[in-house]
């Protein structure tokens, strides 16, 4: 099951070579989106794993802005766990800690309201993508602020070229599909 699981997401991801910018070939999750299917085995596949390597030790799923709310809420369901998010600069209401991060063009910023953890509770990052790592460490340094411990980063995409997974150090990595 886990390999036609598999299967049926790949076959919906969607390559567009030249966007956003000339020399990066685009993958697009938007079939996966539009699929019940293939979306129901993504979180399936995804679930299979958070269970199998931290069975019930996992406290939250945090989810990154913006793709990451696509696929935390629905993973954080079928691990009967709540959903943190981390969002953009200015998007969270009440006290929050920022970290900030850089972008090929600039730099971004990364926030998390104060009191959505406690120390010592244990989580696990979920994007859709992980490229270069810059946002999925800034999420973790956020984390480290916090004094979360965070099990594992874990997202749809890799793409393996931009050696992203080098960024996050010793956190665990975990993609379902990975691209050059």
């Amino acid at each position: 099951m886990a390999d036609s699981d598999l299967q049926l997401v790949a076959r919906r991801i969607r390559s567009f070579p030249d966007f956003p910018v000339p020399g990066v070939l685009f993958r697009d999750i938007s079939p996966v989106l539009k699929d019940p299917d293939s979306f129901r085995a993504s979180i399936r596949l995804l679930t299979n794993h958070l269970k199998e390597t931290h069975g019930g030790k996992i406290d939250y799923i945090v989810g990154l802005d913006s793709r990451g709310f696509l696929f935390g809420p629905s993973l954080a369901q079928e691990l009967g766990l709540g959903c943190v998010l981390i969002r953009k600069r200015g998007k969270l209401p009440g006290p929050t800690v920022s970290a900030s991060y850089t972008l090929e063009y600039g730099k971004a910023e990364l926030e998390i309201q104060r009191d959505a953890l406690e120390p010592g509770q244990k989580v696990v990052v979920v994007d859709d993508l992980l490229a270069t790592g810059g946002t999925m460490h800034a999420a973790c340094e956020l984390l480290g602020q916090l004094r979360a411990e965070v099990l594992e980063c874990v997202s749809l995409v890799e793409l393996t070229s931009l050696k992203g997974r080098e960024k996050l150090g010793a956190v665990p990595v975990f993609s379902l599909l990975q691209y050059d």
